[in-house]
């Protein structure tokens, strides 16, 4: 028997999208209002588990100061203290301003996100989801994508955001036509970008039943051979095991120099690209050279 397993490296591959998606986007159409989004930074702090199934990202903007996502969809006061020992972690670190915006799905319907300690106050921002109407901006994008029109940073976000807004269908049913709409944009770049995210953010939101019916949507885009990979049950013999391992391990190699190509071509900095993809910057150099010469 068969199963599907994610890429070890698919947090990279989001990273690459995302940050082509939300790059120079803003969040006003939500209500949000701060400076331009620069570039997606590095979530992982010593001091702090981050979660490897989250969908949380951290973003410096052009006024140098950072804005923190959180997605919920369920509303617990305890979350605000995790947020905000967080924040002081990433304050510690880079020395930075941070706006931390929480977005609750459309299931929550309150939520209290002011934390008074005492001599400390956090008031992390919020986006009620429940206030959008899912289905309007379904055949929004649907009449625009057909049309062959270019989409927006907002339409974009909004692909990304559709299955959390108030919608007649089920999450993950709305997760899965994210996808297959992303998956009709004419543009190489938008549609892979509002796959990996559209993508990302399902892994926060559905269990691991959701995500496996919605790994089958995925395997009709583009990005199937970056993101899955196949795997075989255990009780195979130790030596196919690692014969095995080595081949994935060759895989996953071959998967980070094709993403560093691609970040390479859109003239992403070298350091950046070796950090995301935990390559050495001499890797990354003779890449590059090899595309000057082409």
């Amino acid at each position: 028997m068969s199963e599907t397993k994610l890429s070890k490296h698919a947090k990279d591959i989001i990273q690459k999208y995302a940050s082509g998606l939300f790059r120079d986007a803003t969040l006003e159409f939500y209500g949000i209002k701060t400076a331009r989004i620069k570039e997606l930074i590095n979530i992982e702090l010593p001091e702090i588990k981050v979660e490897a199934s989250s969908s949380d990202f951290v973003f410096l903007l052009e006024d140098n100061t950072c804005l923190h996502f959180e997605f919920e969809s369920k509303y617990n006061k305890k979350d605000l203290i995790r947020f905000a020992r967080y924040d002081l972690s990433l304050f510690e670190r880079d020395k930075r301003k941070i706006t931390t915006v929480i977005i609750y799905t459309s299931d929550v319907k309150k939520a209290n996100t002011k934390l008074d300690t005492g001599s400390l106050m956090y008031s992390p921002l919020k986006v009620m989801m429940r206030d959008y109407d899912g289905n309007a901006i379904y055949e929004e994008l649907n009449d625009k994508i057909k049309a062959g029109q270019e989409l927006t940073d907002v339409d974009m976000l909004n692909l990304m955001f559709l299955p959390l807004m108030n919608n007649t269908l089920q999450r993950k049913e709305l997760a899965a036509d994210s996808i297959r709409l992303a998956q009709t944009i004419s543009d190489p770049t938008k549609r892979n970008a509002c796959i990996a995210a559209a993508f990302a953010f399902a892994n926060k939101y559905l269990d691991k039943t959701e995500m496996e019916s919605l790994k089958e949507v995925l395997r009709m885009t583009d990005l199937a051979t970056m993101f899955i990979e196949e795997g075989r049950q255990e009780g195979r013999q130790e030596g196919r095991q690692e014969g095995r391992q080595e081949g994935r391990q060759e895989g996953r190699q071959e998967e980070k120099i094709e993403i560093a190509l691609d970040m390479l071509r859109e003239k992403e900095p070298i350091d950046k690209i070796a950090r995301y993809l935990r390559l050495d910057e001499s890797t990354i150099i003779q890449l590059k050279t090899g595309i000057d010469n082409e």
